[in-house]
């Protein structure tokens, strides 16, 4: 079996939607509502951040809850294009 390896943030940035991704480093900001979260997450590797969007069906509400700034996170999941204005690209975490 084919292990997933870590990309940086700035490269995640620069990558075209459809790859499925893991990205490490630790959040910003959290927010969101009952059905899905918005996560900012930095490495350092740039300024910048990527969104990573949770579904909250997909995990556990304890594990959301223990989310907050600060914390360091690995995320797996699809990289695609952003609904949202204000970055081209969000991981959508699975």
């Amino acid at each position: 079996m084919e292990s997933l390896q870590r990309t940086k943030i700035k490269a995640l940035l620069q990558m075209e939607p459809g790859a499925e991704v893991l990205a490490k480093g630790w959040v910003r900001t959290k927010r969101g509502n009952k059905q899905v979260k918005f996560i900012a997450l930095n490495d350092g590797s740039t300024i910048n951040n990527i969104q990573i969007v949770a579904n909250t069906d997909l995990f556990d509400e304890e594990l959301i809850k223990r989310i907050t700034t600060g914390a360091s996170l690995a995320v797996k999941g699809r990289l695609v294009e952003s609904v949202g204005s204000g970055q081209a690209v969000e991981i959508q975490a699975s």
